[in-house]
This record gives C-alpha cells, structure tokens and sequence, in this order.
C-alpha cells in the first residue's frame, strides 16, 4: 500500500511536469493558437496539482486492478499495454472528437496525439517498472 500511494504521487507530479512540456513549448503554444478564442487567460496551479495527484492515484490504480488481465508477462510489458490502453481511451478518442466537433487543424491534432502518446508511455512504463497486481 505504501508503494502504491509513493507511486500514485510520483506519477501525479509526473503529469504535470509532462503536462507542462507537452502544452507550454513553443510549438504546443504556435499551434494551440486555435483554441485561444475559448482559452483561460490564466491558470490555477492548486487546482492544476491536486487534479494531476488525483489522476495518479487512479491511473495507477487501475492498472494495479488490470495488471493480469494486460497482454505480456513481463510488468514493463504490461505497463506499455496499459500506455497504449489509456492512450486510446484519454487521447485517441478526445482528439476525435475535437476533429468532429471543432475546426481545428490537422497539426494541432496529431500534435496531440503523439504528444499525448509520449506521456502516456513514459507513465505506462514508470507504472510497470514500480508496480504490481494488488494482493
């Protein structure tokens, strides 16, 4: 339980610092352009934190909860099963809709999409490499 809750902290920390590089860079910022109509103008940074800690204890939670049932027998297997897994479901499927609903350039998506495909791995192995199935 101790490792799960180090971990589940780590990993928030984790997401924000990869938020933060993935959406402040001056590429992310060029292209994110689009969305300055409808953007905050400034941010909650203790709001910010306490949803990306949050995100952590789920994220490792779940796969902790997952962990037999991901393809491979190796955990850093399973944890980059868990990135692509979450990958899908977090990034694919927000950035479809952003594609559907918005227009919003082919750049700025794919920028996301493998923006969001870095982060999720780099968590996907951190999750494999620190943790296992919950006994």
């Amino acid at each position: 339980m101790v490792r799960y809750i180090i971990v589940s902290i780590v990993s928030g920390i984790l997401f924000g610092i990869l938020d933060g590089l993935i959406h402040a860079n001056p590429l992310a910022q060029s292209l994110y352009e689009v969305y300055k109509p409808i953007a905050r103008t400034s941010i909650d940074p203790i709001t910010g934190i306490v949803i990306d800690l949050v995100y952590g204890f789920i994220m490792a939670g779940v796969f902790q909860l997952l962990y037999q049932s991901l393809p491979g027998k190796a955990a850093l297997v399973k944890g980059l099963s868990y990135a692509l897994l979450v990958w899908f479901f977090r990034v694919v499927m927000y950035t479809a809709s952003q594609w559907v609903m918005f227009n919003v350039p082919g750049e700025t998506l794919l920028y996301s999409m493998i923006a969001g495909l870095g982060e999720m791995l780099i968590l996907g192995v951190f999750y494999g490499l620190t943790l296992r199935q919950m006994k």
